[in-house]
């Protein structure tokens, strides 16, 4: 789901953030796509912030599910830069989830988040399956005559 746009006040139906705030109540992965650099001037960590406490106010549950951190736009500093920018925000937020340098518009670091997001949901899909077959060989198999009872 592209939640474009998510700005303060979305939970109380600010803009379209409640309808789209609705919508990733059924994802299962959010990813967090933030300026590394805010062109406007404003601070990376207070925009990711400001997203969880979205989300917080939204649906706590919302908190609860994976989040993975996109810090994009990194084309507008050089590699260098962006790297000590990415790590401040990553040190302000006390972020621990994995996150990406990328730039949309070079398509940097895009093809990486791609395979990496494909290999998360492979994983859980084997998790689910195996879950799936575990709990059907510890179904006792009932046989015609415990049936007829």
């Amino acid at each position: 789901a592209d939640i474009p746009g998510l700005i303060e006040g979305a939970a109380d139906g600010a803009g379209l953030g409640a309808l789209f705030l609705r919508h990733i109540q059924r994802t299962r992965l959010l990813l967090h796509l933030v300026e590394i650099e805010p062109l406007d001037g404003g601070d990376a960590a207070q925009q990711v912030r400001a997203i969880e406490r979205e989300l917080q106010r939204f649906d706590a549950a919302l908190m609860d599910k994976p989040r993975w951190l996109l810090l994009n736009k990194a084309d507008l500093l050089t590699h260098e830069d962006a790297r000590a920018q990415a790590e401040k925000v990553i040190g302000e937020l006390g972020w621990s989830a994995p996150w990406f340098i990328v730039s949309g518009l070079a398509h940097e670091g895009t093809r990486e988040v791609m395979l990496k997001v494909q290999a998360y949901l492979d994983e859980l899909g084997r998790d689910a399956r195996d879950a799936e077959d575990d709990a059907a060989d510890a179904t006792p198999a009932r046989d015609e005559a415990s049936q007829d009872e």
